[in-house]
């Protein structure tokens, strides 16, 4: 029985490659850049919330030194597990978003207002989606897992940004100051969801592309068209 593996030609692979590893480098520089406002400006207000979106941007910088990295240093088959890494280090900042959540609830803190808190989660709500979008297009045309699953990191981001917005919004406005841990709660909560459903191995493979009796393999963008035959069992 032949089978046909369908991909990208060679010239497409690479300009596909290049794209990922642009949107990889961009995603790595927004995020260093975020991480550094949010702990500072959550440091200056003591806002949790801010503080733990921060925590939370480091991760992602190191899932984009991890795409940067696959495509330097080529994995084999068997290293495939790599590629969920980035979703289990998520979960590592949770357990000190949700113990300063928990304290700043228990103590009744007033966190300050932070416009460039709230002004930051503005920017990360129009950029992010974006840049999940691409990336998650991009890593399907590649039939690359980890690519999908950094572009996946860069859409909870969107989401865990909204969550940040509402609780400084909230705080700034109507001076609810229990808002603030709130959302730094729902922030360690997502953390550690992610974590969880990384370890147990959901969440880090790509859509399979189409394929003809045979299957696609994605540890690392492997690409090429490709026709084998296998004989019939006799």
């Amino acid at each position: 029985m032949s089978s046909l593996t369908i991909g990208p030609d060679p010239t497409e692979r690479r300009r596909l490659g290049r794209r990922a590893q642009l949107l990889a480098a961009t995603s790595v520089s927004y995020n260093l850049i975020k991480a550094v406002i949010a702990i500072t400006a959550g440091t200056l207000a003591g806002s949790v919330a801010l503080v733990g979106f921060g925590l939370d941007s480091v991760v992602e910088v190191s899932s984009g030194l991890v795409i940067l990295w696959q495509f330097r240093h080529p994995l084999p088959e068997s290293a495939s597990g790599s590629r969920c890494e980035s979703s289990q280090a998520r979960s590592s900042p949770w357990p000190l978003c949700h113990g300063e959540s928990v304290r700043a609830l228990a103590g009744g803190a007033e966190p300050d207002a932070s416009p460039l808190g709230i002004g930051l989660a503005l920017v990360s709500l129009a950029v992010m989606p974006f840049l999940s979008w691409a990336q998650r297009r991009t890593g399907r045309q590649l039939g690359s897992n980890a690519v999908v699953a950094d572009g996946t990191q860069a859409l909870l981001c969107t989401y865990l940004s909204a969550v940040l917005l509402c609780g400084l919004i909230l705080n700034a406005t109507l001076g609810w100051s229990w808002a603030d841990p709130i959302a730094g709660l729902v922030i360690a909560a997502v953390a550690f969801k992610e974590g969880i459903g990384a370890w147990r191995g959901r969440g880090c493979c790509a859509p399979k592309p189409r394929t003809c009796g045979t299957r696609w393999h994605s540890a690392r963008p492997q690409l090429r068209g490709s026709v084998s035959s296998t004989p019939h069992a006799p």
